[in-house]
């Protein structure tokens, strides 16, 4: 696996690249991508770094693994590439918005246009087998994404950290709450949602005012 990340992720993690895990993990990617469809495609692994520079990070997302349906993952966590179906989570998300913000449905499931404003779209593991969910968990990848979270929190000031549902609330664990803003609520999937742990979270609002109140430039979303 050839870490093609944009330099600003690259200075920042090379002593993770550089650890025994994650050359274990690398060797594994390789071996599975040679064997099996995996997604998303290998030069888009590390897309969610390359899309938003350590620089320009306002926002993080934290989502747990790729899609793993044809044409659906492009390397950013709830994101599917252009004239794909939106997945359920992605529909209750822009469901989200358009009443907290009142912005209207989207066509596009893309969200390429938020990485590119500073939101850092990214799933705890980074790749997976097709059609087999989770199927890459547990072999590298969290300590990876742990200690990118580690870092944004230690190296950066007033990112608002978007934690929803249980796994990315453990992944909070790392983020030191004095110096950035966390929301947290259910995840959007049907079942939370269904439940009254989603919808009405208001969270883009929130992010927005927080961003407004440090003198910030809003998301567009």
């Amino acid at each position: 696996m050839d870490v093609k990340i944009d330099k600003s992720w690259k200075n920042l993690l090379q002593d993770e690249f550089d650890k025994p895990y994650f050359e274990q993990l690398t060797n594994f990617v390789k071996d599975e991508y040679a064997k099996n469809t995996c997604y998303p495609k290998g030069n888009q692994i590390f897309e969610a770094f390359n899309l938003c520079s350590f620089d320009n990070l306002k926002i993080v997302i934290i989502g747990q693994d790729p899609y793993h349906g044809v044409g659906q993952a492009h390397g950013l966590c709830f994101s599917v590439n252009e004239g794909i179906a939106h997945p359920p989570s992605l529909i209750n998300i822009f469901k989200e918005i358009e009443t907290d913000l009142n912005i209207p449905y989207p066509k596009s499931g893309n969200l390429e246009r938020w990485a590119k404003q500073g939101v850092l779209l990214l799933n705890a593991t980074l790749t997976v087998r097709a059609h087999n969910a989770g199927s890459h968990q547990n072999k590298g990848w969290e300590q990876f994404t742990d200690a990118v979270i580690s870092k944004i929190s230690e190296k950066k000031e007033n990112i608002v950290f978007l934690l929803w549902g249980g796994f990315a609330k453990k992944k909070g664990i790392k983020i030191n709450k004095n110096k950035h803003c966390i929301l947290t609520c259910g995840h959007p999937s049907p079942l939370s949602a269904n439940r009254g742990y989603w919808f009405g979270n208001k969270h883009f609002s929130k992010t927005n005012n927080y961003l407004k109140n440090n003198n910030l430039l809003e998301i567009t979303w």
